[in-house]
């Protein structure tokens, strides 16, 4: 099974570009940037079509020490040493906005300041979007998000021509090929500016450092502009200057800048109307169609039909969902959110991670409703959301300071001495929803179902794996982003490092879900679990959570539901020793 996932190629993200004067292996200067990784590659972690072995130790230390520039850095410092010349690039015949993960028309800063651009010479707008099936897999992007990306793109094409503005999207089988041919749209439009949103994964922040100079190279301004976040990775920092690796204490200065900072939740406006001649002049721009998915990232008829219908796509959705949810259901959400069965939850994230709706309009809009403006004040089930939108900013700035958890490492690297099992039989019970602890099959099945699970379960479920089945986390992170219509590399490695203790404040010692305990607290009358585990319906009461244990063997064996393929008690133990084993200690 896990053979048969590598051979496929479907490896976990690995954004590790070296650069061009590194080798792929082997000393540099005394230090060893990359391990071959056996067993890595072997299950399909490691991509090695796209992305060299895992990174050693020793490297990560070097971005600890600020003795490797981050991508970020080379980012900024490429829009810094360019700006003077960019600022000098007069404006020709149009000018472009390149989407990627802001798929919007309302509040977008990049799109904002494109059109102002655009406007301030009377030249047309024009916006891209490049479908990069090497991309989508590198990324490791589901088809279930890739068929949802695709469908925004033709509601958006629809918005935007409303506007007189036209929306390029091709396909480009290449993904190295991406940079130039951006440039070679650009001199065909007569464009000598773009625009973009940051992305924080490091294969985009190298390449867009890249591109700023390459295509100032070529008379064309490339700006690149914070937006994903509310507040941008870097603007917050401890009073000893660090970056915060603990959640608290960073929200609590999240909060404190944007009280500083009100504006920073001021919407962008949306663009205004094109020139008229943008029609006739892009005619066939105006005319694309929207590219189907790539081969291997297609849904089949009946997915489609069944995804569409739980997935409406567009950014007119994803604000009228926020509505919604802030209408009906906020004012019970600090006590429902944690219940899956309850529908308590705002749902919105899949519109996050295709950028339909921008978190500065979800934050500015809970605020809004709020009986004050200070952020973690006022409705308690208000501030409770807005925290917990918080986590997605939260968890972009580690990534942004510690890009190496984008290159298959922990948080902490000598996290990485942890010996991990790799079975293809627990694997697959995991995964098909089958290991014989019902809160965690319906979690899992509901995943393979709707492209979603509730957040307490995703915490449940890969608690479940790391610490009960011993499973390599990262097995687990690469089977979430490959089939979560919200996958967000950022904060599924989160929420992975948070569960299977390799993240930030990892507390191994402590945090280990029983699932059982999880399941009676969380799920305590079975709804959940009776949803989407039907052998076990007609299990009466509490004995759904443990029908082995607790009376309903029979039942549950006529069925043919499975018994645990662990004890909890053992497997707590088990997990124990394991990491102090790994991590040569009894404390995180």
């Amino acid at each position: 099974m896990l053979q048969k996932r590598a051979a496929n190629g479907n490896g976990i993200k690995r954004k590790a570009i070296p650069p061009p004067d590194s080798p792929r292996k082997g000393p540099k200067n005394g230090i060893t940037l990359y391990n071959e990784s056996p067993k890595e590659e072997a299950y399909g972690i490691v991509q090695r079509e796209f992305y060299p072995p895992e990174m050693t130790n020793a490297r990560c230390h070097q971005y600890n020490n600020n003795e490797l520039p981050r991508p970020i850095e080379l980012l900024e410092a490429a829009q810094e040493d360019t700006k003077e010349a960019r600022e000098n690039i007069p404006v020709k015949d149009a000018v472009v906005h390149w989407y990627k993960c802001d798929l919007r028309t309302r509040d977008n800063k990049a799109l904002h300041l494109a059109h102002r651009k655009a406007r301030s010479k009377g030249v047309p707008l024009i916006c891209m979007y490049i479908v990069s099936p090497q991309d989508f897999q590198a990324h490791l992007t589901s088809p279930v998000r890739v068929d949802f990306i695709l469908r925004t793109l033709a509601v958006l094409k629809e918005d935007l021509a409303e506007l007189g503005i036209p929306l390029h999207v091709e396909l480009i089988e290449k993904r190295k090929t991406i940079p130039d041919k951006i440039i070679e749209w650009c001199e065909k439009w007569g464009a000598s500016h773009i625009y973009a949103n940051a992305e924080y994964e490091v294969d985009e922040l190298r390449r867009e450092a890249m591109m700023t100079r390459k295509c100032l190279d070529k008379g064309i301004s490339m700006t690149v502009v914070p937006d994903t976040c509310v507040v941008a990775p870097g603007e917050l920092s401890s009073q000893q200057g660090r970056q915060y690796a603990v959640y608290s204490p960073w929200f609590r200065a999240w909060v404190a800048y944007l009280h500083q900072h009100p504006h920073q939740l001021d919407p962008y406006e949306r663009p205004g109307q094109n020139p008229s001649s943008a029609h006739e002049k892009f005619k066939d721009i105006f005319e694309g169609k929207i590219p189907e998915a790539p081969e291997n990232k297609k849904l089949n008829d009946e997915e489609k039909k069944r995804f569409h219908s739980m997935w409406p796509a567009g950014e007119q959705e994803a604000l009228a969902r926020l509505e919604m949810f802030l209408d009906q259901k906020i004012g019970k959400y600090k006590d429902s959110r944690n219940f899956p069965a309850s529908n308590g939850t705002a749902c919105t994230s899949v519109h996050f991670a295709s950028g339909t709706l921008a978190a500065r309009t979800a934050i500015r809009r809970a605020r809004d409703v709020n009986s004050t403006t200070q952020l973690d004040k006022g409705n308690l089930d208000i501030a409770s959301w807005i925290s917990e939108v918080a986590w997605r900013d939260f968890y972009k700035h580690v990534l942004a300071h510690w890009p190496y958890i984008c290159m298959n490492k922990p948080f902490k690297p000598e996290y990485t001495n942890i010996a991990w099992e790799y079975s293809p039989t627990l694997f697959h019970a995991w995964t098909t929803g089958h290991t014989g602890y019902p809160i965690v099959d319906a979690a899992m099945r509901q995943l393979n179902t709707t492209g979603y699970m509730h957040n307490r379960c995703r915490m449940i479920t890969a608690s479940f794996l790391a610490k009960h089945l011993l499973l390599d986390w990262r097995l687990g992170e690469i089977y979430f982003m490959e089939h979560l219509i919200d996958g967000d590399w950022a904060s599924n490695n989160g929420g992975w490092g948070f569960s299977a203790s390799s993240g930030v404040d990892p507390q191994p010692y402590f945090r280990i879900f029983n699932p059982l305990l999880q399941s009676e607290k969380f799920d305590a009358a079975g709804e959940y679990i009776r949803k989407w585990v039907p052998e076990l319906r007609e299990v009466p009461g509490k004995a759904v959570h443990d029908p082995y244990a607790r009376g309903a063997a029979k039942v549950a064996e006529k069925e043919g539901y499975p018994r645990m393929v662990v004890e909890h008690r053992v497997a707590r133990e088990r997990c124990l020793e394991r990491y102090k084993a790994g991590l040569g200690r009894g404390t995180a």
